[in-house]
Formats: structure tokens, C-alpha cells, sequence
């Protein structure tokens, strides 16, 4: 029976590894047993292999405080989850990213971490027409990275992903004030569109916005306030669908 018990041992081993437990992961004898966990897990990190780099990774956090990789093994488990890519997973991103910013405020690596933070955030964006909460988290939160990293060289990759979150949360604004355009209640299009151009003057379709914000106002004889927009759309856009109906627009108020 001793071949039994030592087969049900092993089982044992392995699961609590799979399953990110206190397994035994390192081979006994191994020097620097924290280096080699995090070699290990960085291999599988780059396979795409997301638990079993968790598995390594979360060893060091659990058994390893003093080790001088657990900051950025705290990451990689973050990076894992973020990898999978999955609702819940993203959830559980967010989470050990905004802890990293918790217990290491003052590392090298925190702009990372609250870039990811927003990242998981982006991930879980929806459709303009949806929902927005999520898209808001994303914004807030890189607008924080900005606002404590402005120096961070991972500005110029966190700006295109910001510029899309802002985008996502304007063009859900937008869609409420073409509605309005398209019932004729031209009242709540000129305000939501005039909001839109406040709160977010480089949104990446204000030719939409200064067309219909315009057309608006032509529509409710503001003649002379809806000219600015149709010239500041002939002005900013060399190419744009609302041109030809800009040009035409501001053509005829002007002869009238």
C-alpha cells in the first residue's frame, strides 16, 4: 500500500500548485529559491501560460515578503489576471494593481501599476450606447496616472488608451444629443452638444458635434450663433462627411 500513499501525496502536491497554493514548487536544495520562482514564472508568463505563472508568482508574494521581487511579483500576478481577460479575472486585476499602489506608493514601478489599473478598467468598457460606468472608472483612473506620473515613459503608450476611454464616455454623450437632434428637441441637442465641447474639447469627432450643434441652432433662427460652428468646422477639418453639408448650410444663412 505504500506505493498508494505516496501516489495520493503527489496528486496532492500537484493540485496545490494548479490552484496557487503553498506547493511545493521549488526543488529542494535550489539556491535563491525567490529568483527562481520568478524566473519560472516570467517562462510562463511569456507562453501565455496565466495560472501557472500565477502559481510562481503568487509563491513569492505568500512566502517571501522580505524578497526584493515581490513588488513585481505582485504585478505579474496582476499581469496573469489581466492576460485571461475574462470579467471575472479583470476584477481580480483591478484589485491586486490598486494594492501594489497601496503597499509600494513610492516604487519605480507604480506607474505601471496604475496604468494597468486603468487598463483593467478599459477592458471592461462597453458599447457607447451602454452602460458607461465602467468607461468612467477608466477615465478617472487615467487621469490619475497623468496627474502623478506626467513624467512616466509610459506616457506616450497611456495616451492613446486614455484619448479612447475619453472618446468611449463622449460619444455616449453624443449619442443622447443626436437623439435629441433626430425628435427635434433641438433645446436639449444645443445643450448636450455645447456640454460635450466644454467638458471635452478634443473629443475625436467634434466635426459631429459642431455640425449638428450648429444645425441646431440654425434650426431655432440662432443664426448668428450657429455660424461659428459650421465655420469652425470648415476650419479644423480638411476631411470630414459634414463638410459638403457645412459648406451648403453656411452658404445659405449668409445669403439669408
Amino acid at each position: 500500500m505504500r506505493w498508494y500513499w505516496l501516489l495520493c501525496g503527489c496528486l496532492m502536491a500537484a493540485t496545490l500548485v494548479a490552484c496557487g497554493g503553498k506547493g511545493p514548487v521549488v526543488p529542494p536544495g535550489t539556491l535563491d529559491a525567490d529568483t527562481y520562482l520568478f524566473q519560472r514564472a516570467n517562462e510562463e508568463l511569456k507562453e501565455e501560460n496565466w495560472l501557472e505563472a500565477r502559481t510562481y508568482f503568487q509563491q513569492i508574494v505568500d512566502n517571501y515578503p522580505g524578497s526584493a521581487l515581490r513588488p513585481d511579483a505582485k504585478l505579474g500576478v496582476g499581469d496573469t489576471y489581466i492576460g485571461e481577460d475574462t470579467p471575472e479575472s479583470l476584477v481580480l486585476a483591478a484589485n491586486e494593481f490598486r494594492e501594489f499602489l497601496q503597499f509600494y506608493p513610492t516604487s519605480t514601478r507604480a506607474d505601471y501599476a496604475q496604468y494597468k489599473l486603468a487598463m483593467s478598467h478599459y477592458a471592461r468598457m462597453r458599447a457607447p450606447e451602454r452602460d458607461q460606468t465602467e468607461t468612467r472608472d477608466a477615465v478617472t483612473q487615467f487621469e490619475a496616472f497623468f496627474e502623478r506620473f506626467p513624467n512616466s515613459p509610459l506616457a506616450p503608450e497611456v495616451r492613446p488608451r486614455a484619448r479612447e476611454a475619453r472618446d468611449r464616455l463622449t460619444e455616449s454623450s453624443y449619442l443622447v444629443g443626436l437623439y435629441y437632434f433626430r425628435t427635434r428637441w433641438y433645446v436639449g441637442a444645443i445643450a448636450r452638444f455645447r456640454e460635450i465641447l466644454a467638458d471635452d474639447p478634443n473629443y475625436s469627432r467634434r466635426d459631429a458635434v459642431y455640425y449638428h450643434l450648429a444645425e441646431s441652432l440654425a434650426r431655432t433662427d440662432k443664426t448668428a450663433e450657429a455660424v461659428p460652428y459650421f465655420e469652425r468646422l470648415l476650419a479644423e477639418y480638411q476631411e470630414s462627411e459634414f463638410l459638403p453639408l457645412a459648406q451648403q448650410r453656411l452658404q445659405e444663412l449668409k445669403t439669408q
